[in-house]
């Protein structure tokens, strides 16, 4: 399993290190898309970080429809996630997404349960919310994806301040210590594409037992 998590990092890291293709806009007053030196080893630390289990809160405002819900858990077992949300938006009780790339199996409150290989298409259709799903298990840690083109740009402290990537801007808006193992982790991120708003605020972060 350690090799196989090591495997992975270096595949992350090749990733990482390789720059990108997307368009590169005017950098925003006090940023630099030169990462400092200890971001290799960061990356590489929380790219390994694939085992864990966090809660709080998942807020959405888009055109459509706006909402907000509690995440009772999400749960990261490597590629695979389970998140449990609770919301009056969604109905009472708890609407769960489970899934690994490419596949996506969601339960709604009265039971009505649907699988998909288009994830983003099918929590849209069963909730009106656009969800990044894949990607945002590689952007709440911090990380962009390793699968497309993306932009880092970093603060004058050199802290990760955003990261532009499938036509979405990430703006990390506080990070926390949650675990002493590991850098600190995103405790509030926004992720705007167009007229769209994910908010997520994290309020508790702890390992998962592989």
């Amino acid at each position: 399993m350690k090799v196989a998590r090591t495997l992975t990092a270096l595949t992350i890291f090749a990733a990482l290190g390789a720059c990108t293709t997307i368009q590169i806009d005017p950098l925003p007053e006090g940023m630099t898309d030169q990462p400092p030196a200890t971001w290799t080893s960061r990356a590489a630390q929380l790219g390994e970080f694939d085992h864990w289990k966090l809660s709080g809160k998942l807020a959405v405002r888009q055109p459509s429809d706006s909402g907000t819900a509690i995440i009772n858990h999400w749960t990261q077992e490597g590629e695979a996630y389970d998140l449990a949300l609770s919301s009056s938006f969604l109905g009472m009780g708890s609407t769960t997404l489970k899934g690994v790339p490419g596949f996506i199996e969601l339960t709604l409150p009265n039971g009505e349960t649907y699988r998909s290989g288009q994830p983003e298409a099918l929590v849209e259709a069963a909730t009106g919310w656009q969800l990044p799903m894949e990607n945002l298990t590689w952007w709440i840690r911090g990380l962009p994806s390793p699968t497309s083109d993306f932009r880092l740009l970093f603060d004058e402290q050199g802290t990760l301040a955003i990261i532009r990537q499938n036509g979405w801007e990430i703006r990390y808006d506080r990070w926390q210590t949650f675990l002493a193992s590991y850098p600190s982790l995103p405790a509030r991120i926004t992720a705007l594409k167009e007229d769209k708003q994910v908010r997520l605020v994290v309020s508790d972060w702890q390992e998962h037992p592989e």
